[in-house]
């Protein structure tokens, strides 16, 4: 393959307030094959680690140059760091704007937008000289206790890899490349570089690798970057199953899978497994290790060829953009990006509770928000004055400007509203001390003389971050004190939320009429959450994950984060919404709820059967069902409305959740306005993973799609009859009587023999379950050894 410039890099974004890249290359030719042909073995293999902390390893001698190329974190904004490069994010990193992260993205359930965020970090990206962008995140938030959920889009592999997909396509657009992280199963941070995630393949197939196969089959990330962690005792850094038989051969990814830092225990075992690139660099110390297996015979040079040219390809691809970055001094346009921040937030922004709260003078009810005015209105907690913004770790931001909720406020208001910090953001519980009760007293004057109060609440940096889970899903005990002690002055408080995952509301949100989650918001948040308080923007966030009573009702408790090196994942496939459902229990907010300032109507909500459901295992199928349902705004304020389509087979050989999301649409309507949405859903919306035939299958019969705004706010369904596929399993000696029974074909004779007198009547509850081979040995059924050979025949034909 010859990669040459050729490629039109994207044209500089924007004017106003700009910041230049550092790029300093200029515009070459890369021969992938003819440089690959000319590197020796040693140079093959100093390719497959890092030169430095995030360069690529170059090539240099008269007749054969490879330059190394820089990857640098994201995932919601660019984390190049200027001086003394480290992974925990400890030195500087040049001015970027800071997206929010992935917790609020996906609660936007919008797909286009994130392919503008997407475009967006792409080009910034790109004119700081930087090949590849290491993000998103798309791993599984199964339990809230993780301490990088903020990292993350959902509990649901649809919203992460539709997301995904969306924000990868938006990067790669600019001529950079994304790595698609962290494959696979990472779901906690604690004990995260060798726990072994121990899950059944029907688990990892339904819940844990979907998002990843969506990503990669719908926008081929350059890079795939693996996790930590081992996945059933093996390193996923040396997992052969995982990145070569699954990513590779299944899903045919074409790109170059590089490690997590320092996620590589063994060298040789990984390149045989199909990692290519090894980072950071080792100072040359597994390159040699490559060298001597392949002089030893233990590794074909082959297969060090085969990840060779992975980086090169890489190199290769990178090149054109960020040579024409450089040679035409491109910049990004600071200013419409902090304003794309600002919708993202807003969009991202979920409003959770918004009650009625009678007028002492007319005795009409009202909800809380959006505030008419800013009169009579007050601030109460340091958040408001003090942002947290992003989470802790490797994807820390270096944000061109930062927007704080009380300036903003005062700005669009022209208002000065009064403040009281309330509590400290150190994250020390100051509990009952001096300091602390005098903060509280002087916010309790505050609410007393106001109209309405914002209670701004969160979760401190120190509670959640990368390295390390969270203890509990606990708000910071002084903070919730100050709620306590202003909700008992002033009925008329509204929360407003800053945390990277779902926090425990149970014990406080009864203070508080109105309730508004606002994640991690960004540079842009505090603005954001303004504009969504006083009404410039109509709350359409919904929930990407359930916000549980008590972290004892989460389907992980008691199987996280595991012990002695080992996680298990007791409750399989349901994780997330499908256990509460599955269970009728009680949350406190469900997956995919989130209120609006207007309302909508679903009417004719109809499913219709377009084809036979076979190729399964084909995800990019033409549509099997089509779901159609009209939705109108019924209030006074445009809104958007997300429609969300679960799936259930009530009848199955196997388990199956109640009802899973399998399609979304975000709507837009003025109001009185109607739309009539249309979703289709393919074979693989249908099947599941089997887990003896081991693929995807559809069994025939009724499915129940429904159609709602959440998972526990259906508004209509509709039952539809798919021919499947044929999923007997043959039968064999060890299978049951009552399979047997159940065969189309033999299942007539052999429930003869059984209710025809040959077994009595107090024994036909226990031979069910015994297998044939018993039976026969038994003189049972009225066959021995011959007759079952014969039955077996017959049943396989």
């Amino acid at each position: 393959m010859t990669i040459e410039e050729t490629t039109e890099a994207p044209a500089a974004a924007g004017s106003g307030a700009a910041v230049s890249g550092s790029a300093t290359t200029t515009s070459r030719a890369f021969d992938v094959e003819r440089t690959l042909a000319a590197l020796t073995l040693e140079e093959k293999a100093s390719l497959l680690s890092g030169l430095d902390f995030w360069t690529t390893q170059p090539v240099g001698r008269d007749d054969v140059a490879v330059p190394g190329v820089m990857v640098t974190d994201g995932p919601h904004g660019l984390r190049k760091q200027a001086e003394s490069p480290d992974h925990l994010g400890l030195g500087t990193s040049v001015p970027a704007t800071c997206f929010p992260p992935a917790a609020t993205l996906g609660s936007t359930w919008d797909p286009a937008l994130l392919r503008r965020v997407g475009e967006a970090l792409g080009r910034e990206t790109r004119v700081n000289d930087v090949a590849v962008l290491l993000g998103p995140g798309i791993n599984i938030k199964r339990s809230p206790l993780n301490g990088r959920n903020f990292e993350y889009l959902s509990e649901d592999p649809v919203i992460s890899g539709e997301l995904g997909a969306a924000l990868v396509a938006g990067i790669q657009s600019q001529g950079v490349g994304t790595s698609l992280k962290h494959f696979a199963a990472n779901n906690q941070e604690a004990d995260r570089m060798r726990v072994s995630a121990d899950v059944d393949e029907r688990t990892l197939r339904e819940i844990y690798l979907p998002g990843f196969e969506r990503v990669v089959k719908r926008a081929q990330p350059w890079t795939v970057m693996c996790s930590y962690n081992k996945i059933n005792d093996v390193y996923a850094s040396q997992n052969h199953w995982l990145l070569t038989e699954v990513l590779r051969d299944e899903w045919g990814f074409e790109g170059l899978v590089v490690s997590d830092w320092g996620a590589v225990r063994d060298r040789v075992a990984a390149v045989a497994a199909g990692l290519d690139l090894e980072m950071p660099a080792t100072g040359g110390r597994t390159d040699a290790e490559v060298v001597a297996a392949v002089r030893a015979g233990t590794l074909d040079e082959a297969v060090v060829d085969v990840a060779a040219r992975r980086v090169l390809r890489l190199v290769a691809r990178s090149l054109p953009a960020l040579d024409a970055a450089a040679a035409s001094g491109e910049d990004f346009d600071v200013d419409a990006h902090h304003a794309l921040a600002r919708e993202a937030a807003a969009a991202g922004t979920v409003l959770l509770k918004n009650d009625a709260v009678l007028d002492e003078l007319d005795r009409q009810g009202a909800p809380l928000l959006p505030l008419a005015s800013a009169e009579g209105v007050a601030v109460v907690g340091e958040l408001a004055r003090t942002p947290r913004y992003q989470g802790a770790g490797s994807s820390q931001v270096n944000p061109t400007r930062l927007d704080d909720a009380l300036s903003a406020l005062r700005t669009a208001t022209g208002a000065e509203v009064p403040f009281a910090a309330g509590y400290t953001v150190d994250g020390a519980d100051a509990g009952s001390g001096t300091d602390a009760d005098a903060l509280r007293d002087e916010a309790v004057e505050v609410a007393r003389a106001a109209g309405t109060v914002l209670v701004f609440l969160g979760l401190p940096a120190s509670y959640e971050s990368e390295g390390f889970d969270r203890a509990h899903m606990d708000l910071p005990a002084e903070q919730v004190a100050v709620l306590e002690a202003v909700a008992a002055v002033n009925p008329r408080v509204v929360v407003v939320l800053a945390n990277g995952s779902a926090v425990s509301v149970a014990s406080w949100q009864r203070l508080a009429p109105a309730v508004v989650e606002g994640w991690l918001g960004g540079q842009a948040g505090g603005s954001a959450v303004a504009d969504v308080l006083l009404g410039a923007v109509n709350p359409a966030g919904r929930l990407a994950e359930t916000i549980p009573l008590r972290l004892e009702d989460n389907p992980s408790y008691g199987n996280f984060p595991g012990e002695l090196g080992h996680v298990r994942y007791g409750e399989g496939l349901l994780v997330g919404y499908r256990w509460y459902d599955a269970r009728r229990a009680d949350v406190a907010y469900p997956f995919g709820h989130g209120l609006s300032y207007t309302t909508f109507a679903y009417d004719g909500v109809a499913a219709e059967v377009l084809r036979p459901a076979s190729g399964a295992d084909d995800d990019a199928d033409a549509a099997v069902v089509r779901v159609t349902v009209t939705v109108t705004n019924t209030g006074e304020r445009q809104g958007a409305e997300v429609v969300q389509v679960y799936v259930g087979d009530p009848e199955s050989q196997v388990q199956r959740p109640e009802r899973e999301l399998k399609a979304f649409a975000k709507v837009d309507l003025e109001p009185g306005a109607s739309r009539e949405v249309t979703l289709d859903l393919v074979g693989r919306d249908l099947a599941y993973w089997h887990p003896v035939l081991r693929r995807w299958v559809v069994e025939g019969g009724e499915f129940v799609v429904s159609v709602g705004s959440s998972s526990r706010d259906l508004r209509g369904a509709a039952t539809v009859v798919v021919e499947g596929e044929d999923v007997r399993l043959p039968l064999e000696p060890l299978s049951t009587v009552a399979e047997a029974m159940a065969h189309p074909v033999v299942g007539p004779r052999v429930q003869a023999l059984v209710h025809g007198g040959a077994v009595a009547d107090d024994m036909l509850g226990m031979i069910g379950d015994m297998p044939l081979t018993v039976v026969a040995d038994f003189g049972m059924g009225g066959f021995d050894r011959d007759g079952l050979t014969a039955l077996l025949a017959e049943a396989n034909g």
